[in-house]
């Protein structure tokens, strides 16, 4: 029977939006072909999409059920998600045997392979689209695994992350094309007849790849690790974090259903969730069969993932410790606003959220006139008080803690210096368990060890640091320092001094670190935009790749040549 979904439709309905990706990837211009606005979707909308009701009741359907993704070695069903929000999600998820799915999934590959770079590229767009197709679902499985406030959780969670899903498969293509898949080759010989060889060039997948999912950004970090691997050849297993099962599951499911109506394996994509308490990424990890890994979440298990998963290639994103260099500003009102909006931002739980500002103790200069340390960190503190004072606004914009976790550290925060602006708690109208709290800005001084110790560590969540600097080349040694050591996904500066200026751009290059500089308007140093930005460098502790560049797709594949006489 011919596959419901064959390479000419799949070429007539996606070779356009491919090209228009690679394109984008080599301008680095703005561009996504998924609407982040909520009435894209439905009727009139997106073909064939979830409008809002349509999306919150079909996430509702899924609510206290059991997700059947029709997997081999299924052996029992395991469950037990709660929404930051405070109800129980009641889902149901399958629990496999490694054993029996890891070599199904492995079988899957060779027909895969054979298929192409170009007919991976456009399956892995349709799968793509029948995501972009639920994102109102979707967002609400996001929202209430990962505490995010639902608009957050939409664009984030939905068309950000299917931008940079389709961002890794454009790589992926450009890099697997790179090479002709035939070639004749003729060598003359003088007098004699030529060497004569017909040469072919298959880009193979190393194997499989495993996907560790993090709880806070599940799609938006596990989107372009599993496009990646998927475009070049990789069966994958998503491996998402327990708290965050749901997106990603719903995930999975789209893409089996693809890949079958497209004539392929649905092993390819594979889900593996785990019983309370397992730890199954530790053991998946060091199988010889997973080839390749993917993994988001603290530095101490991605340092594990590096040393002891030698047999894999090993893409991390760790911790970091983000900061900004406080030098001068003409615009003091739109830093305030803009530090103040990237410091409260999903209350701090981004992997690109600022964490220490390093301001003069002597003060800057503005074009509001001379402004103290003191008066820069009051007048900031005055800044987030006014952005969160509306508690409608400030639900909408902090989101849930996503853990205890990040309650813990957010309260012991409050004990490491002087406290220039207090948390407070926030209610959640029509979610009262939610914990809402706003962020806590701590006063410490860069000459103190003590100090050093609270703010040259990461601390995850609604906590910032002022730290008091002798001067802007401290502040600079400080950032260097923080970068090598600490690692950091981000870094801003604010300056209206050329030198300083690139000074700050030398500090950057040095030590591989993303760079913002003087941000007032509407773009933040914690937001990054597919196709255009880097997310991460890998080149520094927080990270050992970027989100997206060849990098991240190249060494998932290899080149693998037949010659034959000619």
């Amino acid at each position: 029977m011919a596959a419901a979904l064959s390479p000419e439709k799949l070429s007539e309905t996606h070779r356009p939006t491919l090209d228009q990706a690679l394109e984008a990837i080599r301008t680095r211009a703005y561009w996504s072909p998924h609407s982040e606005h909520p009435k894209a979707y439905g009727e009139g909308g997106v073909p064939g999409s979830l409008g809002p009701a349509e999306g919150k009741a079909a996430f509702d359907a899924v609510l206290h059920g059991r997700l059947d993704l029709g997997q081999p070695g299924t052996d029992g069903w395991v469950g037990g998600e709660v929404s930051p929000y405070g109800p129980e999600l009641g889902v149901e998820y399958p629990h496999v045997d490694p054993d029996v799915l890891l070599p199904a999934m492995g079988a899957a590959m060779g027909s895969w392979r054979a298929a192409g770079p170009e007919t991976r590229a456009l399956v892995c767009l349709e799968i793509l689209a029948r995501i972009n197709a639920r994102t109102h679902e979707l967002a609400h499985a996001v929202m209430h695994t990962s505490g995010q406030a639902f608009v957050m959780a939409f664009q984030a969670g939905g068309p950000h992350a299917q931008d940079r899903g389709l961002e890794a498969v454009a790589y992926a293509y450009a890099e697997q094309t790179r090479t002709p898949r035939t070639a004749d080759w003729s060598k003359p010989q003088g007098k004699r007849d030529p060497l004569r060889l017909h040469k072919s060039y298959t880009a193979a997948g190393r194997g499989v790849s495993l996907l560790i999912g993090c709880n806070t950004f599940p799609t938006w970090n596990g989107y372009p690790g599993l496009f990646a691997s998927l475009a070049t050849g990789n069966p994958v297993l998503v491996k998402p974090h327990p708290g965050a099962v749901l997106p990603l599951a719903l995930t999975v499911q789209l893409a089996r259903e693809v890949l079958a109506e497209a004539g392929f394996d649905p092993n390819l994509v594979a889900l593996a969730a785990e019983r309370p308490g397992e730890g199954i990424a530790k053991a998946l990890a060091v199988r010889p069969e997973i080839k390749i890994i993917d993994y988001t979440g603290s530095s101490s298990f991605g340092d594990w993932l590096e040393a002891n998963a030698r047999q894999a290639q090993v893409y991390t994103e760790k911790a970091g410790v983000n900061t900004i260099v406080v030098d001068s500003t003409d615009d003091y009102r739109g830093m305030l606003s803009n530090l103040a909006f990237s410091l409260s931002l999903y209350s701090g739980q981004m992997c690109t959220t600022p964490q220490n500002l390093l301001i003069p103790r002597d003060g800057i200069t503005t074009d509001a006139g001379a402004k103290s340390y003191d008066e820069v960190v009051a007048d900031l503190a005055e800044a987030v008080d006014g952005l969160l004072g509306d508690d409608a606004r400030a639900n909408g914009l902090l989101g849930a803690l996503v853990n205890p976790d990040v309650k813990a550290r957010l309260e012991a925060a409050a004990g490491l210096g002087e406290v220039a602006l207090a948390s407070r708690a926030v209610t959640n109208p029509d979610f009262p368990d939610a914990v809402v709290r706003t962020p806590v800005v701590v006063k410490l001084d860069g000459s103190k060890p003590d100090d050093g110790a609270a703010f040259l560590s990461e601390c995850f969540g609604p906590v910032s640091f002022a730290v008091a600097v002798d001067s802007t080349a401290d502040a600079l040694h400080l950032l260097r320092r923080t970068v090598r050591e600490k690692g950091a996904m981000t870094v801003g500066a604010y300056t209206t001094s050329p030198d300083v200026e690139r000074a700050v751009e030398e500090v950057c290059f040095d030590e591989s670190a993303q760079l913002s500089l003087n941000l007032t308007g509407g773009v933040f140093v914690n937001q990054t935009a597919a196709f255009s930005d880097f997310h991460g460098s890998g080149g520094n502790p927080a990270a050992n790749a970027a989100l997206c560049d060849g990098a991240f797709v190249s060494n998932r594949f290899r080149v693998v040549e037949v010659r034959r006489q000619a």
